[in-house]
């Protein structure tokens, strides 16, 4: 590749001339929910009053079911299982106003469904999801749910390898600058159990996953795509639908926000040029003008990941203490991550220092 990669800040990279990667019909047929911040004019939840219905009682279901009642929401759970194999579950939820309907999905709980909110590994393909589709009824998900209402920036990270490392490493980045740092998603914490906890002065490090993704409409601040290889193909189909699924991580970003991508992986750049805001890469092959690279052997920042720098070094490759190729790019592209977050080189190179 002989063009040197370059940031939408200075050349327009997105203004015009580029086709967005289609979406999938069903995803086209979901009625758009609100885009961030779910408040009405009179103080309340968007979804206050209104009846939810959960599929899924896993990790993220449990979440959902364990919030949507603190905002207003009537709540009813589907789950394939029955009641005895979920007894241990159940009575964590005893005293809470959420309604169960177990044993299947009936088609029936969509006559008063207001919104169908749907965890991680719940097929899209089920007959009662299809259905809302078809309806017109919007689907959601905790981690869209949790965009909408985070009152503090957001950084956010997907890739067929190496986010769960990303994630991690960028939010130990922000915690070694003193910001306060919540970091879940597809890992750790589901972020709607802490989002009473969190203010405008923290920050928040996001893993999302193309299941997570494919029903999303709003975008975090900072979007990262790593790189896009075949993976889960049992779920989308073909590679054309995962990538727009994983694309969904920075098609609903404004201007101002920040897109990073792995300028070394061919599907991830060309996603690049479909960005509707800023554009920093990583990369262990070439200079970029906006990112983190590998300049010899040193980890060095510019551009959006570097503000008012033309370039600085964050460490030496040596003192990362992971080890391998494949781990260099992790840290290059959480510094790019980190760095459009506005965090430090300094605290970075702490970060990395310790991180292993």
């Amino acid at each position: 590749m002989s063009q040197t990669p370059y940031c939408s800040k200075s050349l327009g990279l997105g203004e015009g001339g580029f086709v967005n990667p289609p979406l999938q019909d069903w995803a086209q047929q979901a009625a758009p929910l609100r885009e961030r911040g779910s408040m009405t004019d009179s103080g309340t939840d968007a979804l206050d009053g209104k009846h939810v219905v959960v599929l899924g009682f896993a990790r993220q279901g449990k979440a959902l079911a364990r919030w949507l009642p603190t905002i207003g929401a009537q709540v009813t759970v589907s789950d394939m299982l029955i009641t005895a194999a979920l007894a241990s579950e159940l009575g964590e939820f005893a005293g809470l106003p959420v309604q169960f309907a177990l044993g299947g999905h009936p088609l029936e709980l969509l006559d008063d469904c207001d919104l169908l909110c749907v965890s991680g590994g719940v097929p899209l393909t089920l007959p009662i999801i299809q259905e809302a589709f078809g309806r017109g009824l919007p689907v959601t998900n905790d981690a869209q749910l949790f965009l909408e209402r985070c009152p503090a920036p957001v950084l956010g990270i997907t890739g067929s390898a190496g986010k769960t490392t990303t994630t991690s490493l960028v939010g130990a980045m922000c915690r070694a600058s003193g910001r306060r740092t919540f970091v879940g998603g597809n890992i750790g914490d589901v972020l709607l159990d802490v989002l009473p906890q969190i203010n405008g002065q923290d920050i928040v490090v996001m893993e999302l996953s193309s299941f997570q993704l494919e029903i999303m409409t709003v975008s975090p601040d900072v979007a990262a795509v790593l790189n896009v290889t075949p993976n889960h193909l049992d779920r989308h189909g073909t590679m054309d639908a995962y990538s727009a699924a994983k694309a969904q991580i920075y098609m609903h970003q404004t201007p101002d926000d920040v897109a990073v991508f792995g300028y070394d992986d061919p599907v991830a750049e060309q996603m690049s040029h479909h960005a509707p805001g800023r554009v920093a890469y990583f990369s262990m092959r070439s200079p970029v003008m906006s990112g983190a690279y590998l300049k010899g052997r040193e980890l060095v920042v510019v551009g959006d990941s570097s503000p008012g720098a033309e370039w600085r070094t964050v460490c030496g490759r040596d003192q990362i203490r992971l080890r391998g190729d494949h781990n260099v790019a992790n840290t290059l592209a959480a510094c790019a991550v980190a760095g459009a977050g506005g965090i430090s080189p300094e605290a970075m190179r702490r970060a990395i220092e310790s991180f292993t």
